[in-house]
């Protein structure tokens, strides 16, 4: 690993590295987890760096390999030390950050690769969702060796995985079937189906201010919005991106704001203005462009005591989550896995 001097952030390179996803810790503010693949994830192990910021930049606190391609990465909603990851070889893996080995556990149910992982964020579950090649979406408690149940229905690769902020028990999924799914895990069934695009969609979130509100990036370079309540069009539709949108994102901050990182080697932060009518209408206005490799911020609750979430109390601390936000935006803007 190299660093390149500069201010109080450096750039950061992995020889024989690409990155694939990227968290906040939800507790530690500076600390960030990296999941990175070799070639691109076609063949090779894979790599999880935990990177922590102090005075002087980005420095590597641990990392940990895998003999796979590792594609996405989630931290525990309740022990600061944890996280997951999901790999080429149809695994999940737990690790420990405060253990310098691992993992602590593997869980290996799919078939092939494992693109999306996710830990639920409503309070009173502690769930993992997984998304895989083999077309299935698998419902994961850590503390228990294998999975609880196993969701079917799309009918091609599933790329992402995103739990609801708001309802316990409720999470998204995309795939390359070109449709958006919403699903219940009281049911074991598919709730919402959303043919979304007509080109395989890569990302999906759900808007951490509004239960109805979840976003699609595909293929097409689009991003669309869709209420749940009423899926027969979207209720936005934002071009701009010249290459297949990778990964989308709404800010935990504001109700507002989301990122898009496309192939195209930009990110691109949209800046909503909602004009009240008789139905929900968004104008969106472009408001920056660069080009980044990671495409996920989060919140953080400090250790030990949780501290609520901003989208559960969003008139207070508007500054100080704007400030932190843009903190770090900066940390991912100046980090480079290559």
């Amino acid at each position: 690993m190299s660093a390149t001097p500069g201010g109080g952030v450096r750039t950061l390179r992995v020889p024989g590295r690409h990155g694939y996803a990227a968290e906040f810790s939800p507790y530690l503010p500076g600390r960030l987890a990296c999941a990175a693949s070799q070639h691109y994830g076609i063949a090779g192990s894979g790599t999880l760096l935990i990177l922590d910021q102090n005075e002087s930049g980005l420095r590597l606190f641990r990392s940990f390999d895998w003999n796979d391609g590792l594609f996405d990465v989630t931290w525990s909603e309740n022990n600061e030390h944890v996280l997951v990851t999901c790999s080429g070889d149809g695994s999940l893996q737990l690790w420990d950050t405060a253990r310098a080995t691992g993992p602590l556990q593997v869980f290996k149910e799919h078939t092939q690769e494992v693109y999306s992982v996710d830990w639920s964020q409503t309070r009173g579950e502690q769930l993992v969702v997984s998304g895989s090649w083999d077309q299935t979406v698998k419902l994961w408690d850590p503390t228990v060796g294998k999975s609880l149940c196993t969701f079917r229905g799309h009918e091609s690769v599933i790329y992402s995985t995103i739990w609801s902020p708001h309802i316990p028990g409720c999470f998204a999924s995309s795939s390359g079937d070109q449709t958006l799914r919403i699903w219940d895990v009281k049911t074991t069934g598919v709730r919402i189906v959303v043919p979304a695009h007509q080109a395989e969609i890569l990302s999906c979130d759900w808007c951490k201010y509004n239960e109805n509100l979840v976003v699609t990036g595909a293929v097409d370079c689009s991003l669309r919005g869709w209420d749940l309540r009423n899926v027969q069009q979207p209720v936005f539709e934002l071009l701009g991106h010249t290459y297949a949108i990778r990964r989308v994102k709404f800010s935990p901050f504001h109700a507002s704001v989301l990122a898009s990182c496309s192939y195209d080697f930009t990110v691109r932060i949209v800046i909503m203005i909602l004009i009240l009518l008789t139905s929900p209408c968004f104008i969106y206005i472009l408001a920056a462009a660069a080009s980044v490799v990671s495409d996920s911020v989060r919140p953080y609750r400090r250790q030990p005591t949780r501290l609520p979430r901003p989208w559960d109390s969003p008139d207070s601390g508007t500054f100080q989550s704007l400030t932190l936000f843009l903190k770090q935006w900066n940390i991912i803007q100046n980090l480079l896995v290559v």
